[in-house]
């Protein structure tokens, strides 16, 4: 029997792979936090883990023989996710983890136009460094990222956007959690790395015509520059690191750095992944 531990577990993709360790026989799981009292009824042992103690870590991994390092949502502070990761690494290997699982992006290279990018960049290269067994898992933009935005481009009729037609190939948190589930549970090589999509990749415009399809609502798509979204961003009220990293997504989407297609989701849970447009169309009715 193996122990697993998952990070970050009371937020959106936590609770999500939890879901799908409910059904796990033959094996412990721990659910980690920074506020336990959050996870009192998950039904798996909780712990304390608060990446900004790293003194606080060791204890919390503990007994643990593989560890899913779910991305923190620190963004407000330059380097401040990657001192946290780092020391929660850092701790795993001293507490004897074996396998580190970790939700990266996809190719974080220090050239790519996404902020983001810095951090998952350092993360892998410490966790490829500590020596330890790894599973990376890239996934690309939820999906359920792209809500929002239609919802107030259905509002308007419009939808301002830099990205000139780039495409993404959109994979739901679902996927992602079910796929970070599997890992966990059998990894599928002692140090790999996966980057993990939907089945297509998909432009505004093609994500567009699938809102006005299924809502029967009109959407005028208006190609802007990156300082036009910038200024219209922070006007709305958008805190600045927040309109940095939608300007430099959208960037990225231009230079069709997340526009690559895998069949990673399928190849590690055995099931085909959501389709932007099944998901879209499911969650724009409801």
């Amino acid at each position: 029997m193996s122990t697993l531990l998952v990070t970050g577990a009371s937020g959106q993709l936590g609770q999500l792979v939890l879901s799908h360790l409910k059904a796990t026989n033959g094996h412990k799981v721990i659910a980690a936090t920074r506020d336990p009292s959050k996870l009192s009824d998950s039904g798996f042992e909780a712990r304390a883990a608060d990446f900004d103690k790293p003194d606080t870590l060791k204890a919390a991994f503990e007994g643990v023989d593989r560890l899913l390092l779910i991305s923190t949502d620190s963004i407000d502070e330059k380097g401040k996710r990657l001192r946290q990761h780092t020391a929660a690494i850092t701790a795993a290997k001293a507490a004897g983890v074996k396998h580190i699982i970790y939700t990266s992006l996809p190719n974080p290279v220090p050239e790519s136009a996404l902020t983001l990018a810095p951090d998952h960049y350092g993360t892998e290269q410490a966790i490829i460094g500590s020596g330890l067994d790894y599973t990376i898992l890239r996934n690309n933009w939820y999906t359920q990222n792209l809500l929002d935005g239609l919802a107030q481009a259905l509002s308007s009729g419009q939808w301002f956007t830099a990205t000139a037609g780039g495409k993404v190939a959109y994979v739901t948190r679902e996927d992602c959690a079910a796929t970070a589930a599997a890992v966990l549970l059998n990894p599928p090589a002692p140090r790999a790395i996966y980057e993990l999509t939907g089945p297509e990749a998909l432009s505004y415009a093609d994500i567009a015509r699938i809102a006005t399809e299924v809502t029967g609502k009109p959407i005028d798509l208006i190609e802007i520059s990156d300082e036009q979204l910038h200024g219209g961003l922070t006007q709305a009220g958008l805190p600045g690191f927040v309109a940095d990293m939608l300007v430099s997504f959208e960037k990225a989407v231009r230079q069709n750095e997340l526009s690559a297609v895998t069949d990673a989701v399928k190849t590690l849970t055995g099931h085909n992944p959501v389709s932007a447009r099944d998901s879209l169309a499911q969650a724009l009715k409801a």
